[in-house]
């Protein structure tokens, strides 16, 4: 699986200026190394490198089998020792006060946040869930971490039902406002085919998948990965 995964991330990053998603993280990207006092370095992540998934049951994998969560795929097809850390239930708010014990166990170079659709689901504002998340993003960036925030949808059946689930837009805001990367569509673009959810709010197997392929094609973009 590792190898169909990275035969197609490499033609992802050989077309993506064709792909429009990935031509607006780039410029996102571009946007914020120079638009920001304090620039991000981003180096190379060799094999072994410690990579925490801090999330929810999407990170853990609900709705698919053991081992086709994004996390194993993710190390399957990196090399990097990735922790998943998802809790099926978890909202932003608990997920608080639960990180930092994990960043000093595991001392991660990379954090990969993927939180908050449960808030939107308890009908929580907006604007607690961003500040809920920007406690997290905070505590990630205080351990040294390199931090990507996963962008989610504030859920809606009916935009699911008609494949046009959009990100939150508090996921963009807080990205730039903290100068953290965004993954920006993937997990909307999932759960918005039918193919690729095991229901309206959890990927199946080939939705993790593609998560995997669509991480693997940013974090080489970013030059993270070769």
């Amino acid at each position: 699986m590792a190898e169909r995964i990275q035969a197609e991330v490499n033609r992802v990053v050989e077309n993506r200026q064709a792909d429009k998603r990935h031509w607006f993280v780039s410029l996102f990207l571009v946007t914020l190394l120079t638009g920001c006092g304090e620039k991000i370095r981003l180096e190379l992540l060799p094999a072994n490198t410690t990579v925490l998934a801090f999330g929810d049951s999407v990170t853990y994998g609900t709705g698919a089998a053991r081992g086709e969560d994004y996390p194993s795929l993710l190390e399957e097809t990196t090399g990097w020792t990735v922790v998943n850390a998802g809790i099926p239930g978890d909202t932003a708010r608990e997920a608080r006060d639960r990180l930092a014990p994990l960043l000093a166990q595991h001392q991660p170079a990379l954090v990969i946040i993927e939180l908050g659709g449960n808030d939107f689901l308890r009908k929580y504002s907006t604007e607690s869930v961003k500040e809920s998340l920007r406690d997290v993003v905070r505590q990630s960036l205080a351990a040294g971490a390199v931090t990507v925030l996963v962008a989610v949808p504030q859920f809606s059946l009916l935009r699911a039902t008609a494949g046009a689930l959009n990100d939150s837009a508090i996921y963009g805001e807080l990205a730039k406002e903290e100068g953290v990367l965004l993954v920006a569509d993937v997990f909307s673009d999932v759960l918005s085919q039918e193919g690729l959810r095991a229901d309206p709010i959890h990927p199946n197997a080939a939705g993790y998948e593609q998560m995997t392929r669509d991480l693997v094609a940013l974090f080489t973009q970013w030059g993270l990965l070769l």
